[in-house]
């Protein structure tokens, strides 16, 4: 595998030389300037190069392959008789990020006249049917119903020239992998493969090995870390008193939406329903709601009609919030990998976000592994009401005439660079030793079923 690296000379789009119907619907869009993962990969994809890049969430990786296949279709159209067939296919693992994907080729390629279909469970297959009857160039699908369309004989992936594979690391912990060699199967072998992934675990870097040729390797940031424009803070609270501490937040008008992150169902629903008894406009969205009203919910959210979504991880994945200010963790993930996703709905594409997250004692073994992923303690907000009197950090003025104005944005603590070994780093115990990690957790606790269960659980949504 070789590995090549461009220097960011490009300043515009125009320098890519993409074809003139795709720089007006850029130029609609209001965009002007590729983000860093877009001038490295646009010129390869163009060239046809097979591409492993490693980024995450909210870095525009979406564009820097839509754009170039948009461009190479155009510049050798289909000339055949009867029905389009399938020139590129793309695969992810979530429907929320399968719609996000679909929506973002219809936008740029708004002038072509390629035709495009997104496949994925949850809803009737009969109008997905009927799109690929008449004939599509690209098709963005998740695992589970792309291979039971398949099995039908509705679709057949041996035209396929492109195929692009879109958070390889999410479809290892989702179970998919085996699905996924089932359609690689079905691929031809002369086609341009693109991989990404957030994180480079063992057997997604050995599936990428096996599906790569010669590919040029890509990196836009640190494997697995935040994005960089997302200021992040903790605030140490129990369990009682979270949602206190949430409206009490958004009592700040600089809050101006929000994304807020619950552990369960179930608990999403609650804090809805607290939060609408407090006047606050709020929506649910996870697993146990319909596609139609999770849209809706979602469509409200986009328009500023509702001023805060309160999401399982599940549901959350694949969200793209153009101006989203604040992602709120009302429950940290027992997943340290989830924070990442999670906290990378805001801060996207160049554009600045606040991560809060709220912390209680029996969580403080997951604030640590997530401490240990991203290399760095979050900084401590201190002086607001609903502060643990449990927190480990440094004193704080609790005069509740101040506590009350303490500004939402500000950062009392820097940040300050990951030391292992530090005694104050693993905030679980009062004697400075190391609180329990996950896997010496409880059984149970936080998400109830473990990760088998939450995986097991993510495979049944996305079909």
């Amino acid at each position: 595998m070789t590995e090549q690296r461009t220097s960011l000379e490009r300043r515009s789009f125009e320098t890519f030389g993409l074809r003139p119907e795709i720089l007006r619907a850029v130029a609609e869009k209001n965009y002007t300037t590729p983000t860093p993962i877009q001038e490295k990969a646009i010129p390869f994809v163009l060239e046809g190069k097979d591409l492993l890049g490693c980024a995450q969430t909210g870095t525009g990786k979406t564009a820097a392959f839509a754009l170039p296949i948009l461009h190479r279709l155009q510049e050798k159209p289909w000339t055949g008789r009867g029905r389009r067939p399938i020139r590129v296919l793309v695969l992810t693992p979530t429907r929320e990020l399968a719609s996000q994907i679909a929506e973002s080729f219809g936008a740029y390629g708004r002038h072509t006249g390629l035709r495009h279909a997104i496949v994925f469970g949850g809803v009737s297959q009969h109008s997905q049917a009927q799109a690929l009857k008449q004939g599509i160039d690209i098709l963005v699908a998740t695992p589970g119903r792309l291979l039971d369309l398949m099995s039908q004989g509705l679709v057949h992936l041996k035209t396929v020239e492109t195929f692009v594979l879109d958070e390889a690391d999410r479809m290892l912990d989702m179970g998919f992998i085996h699905d996924i060699r089932r359609i690689i199967g079905q691929l031809p072998g002369k086609r341009q493969t693109l991989f990404f992934s957030a994180t480079m675990p063992g057997e997604i870097r050995g599936l990428a090995d096996s599906i790569l040729r010669d590919p040029v390797r890509i990196a836009v940031t640190p494997v697995a870390t935040p994005a960089g424009a997302v200021a992040q803070r903790v605030h140490f609270v129990e369990k009682p008193e979270k949602i206190d501490l949430l409206k009490h937040l958004l009592g700040d008008r600089s809050v101006k939406n929000a994304l807020v992150f619950t552990r369960t169902k179930h608990g999403a629903d609650k804090v809805t329903k607290q939060l609408e008894r407090h006047n606050v406009r709020a929506e649910a969205i996870h697993g146990n709601k319909s596609q139609n009203a999770r849209e809706k919910a979602l469509g409200n959210f986009k328009r500023g009609r509702t001023r805060v979504l309160v999401a399982t991880d599940i549901a959350a994945r694949g969200i793209d919030i153009v101006d989203l200010s604040h992602v709120i963790n009302f429950d940290l993930p027992n997943e340290p990998e989830s924070y990442v996703h999670r906290i990378g709905r805001t801060g996207r594409a160049g554009a600045s976000g606040i991560a809060l997250s709220f912390c209680s004692h029996e969580e403080r073994p997951f604030l640590a592994d997530i401490e240990r992923l991203i290399r760095k303690h979050l900084p401590v907000a201190e002086g607001h009401p609903f502060r643990s009197g449990r927190n480990p950090g440094p004193p704080t003025d609790l005069d509740p005439r101040r506590a009350h104005v303490v500004p939402v944005l500000s950062m009392t603590r820097a940040g300050e660079s990951f030391r292992p070994g530090r005694m104050d780093a693993f905030p679980g115990r009062s004697d400075g030793r190391p609180g329990r990690s996950r896997r010496e957790s409880k059984p149970g606790a936080g998400s109830g079923g473990g990760k088998q269960g939450n995986r097991e659980a993510e495979r049944r949504h996305a079909r």
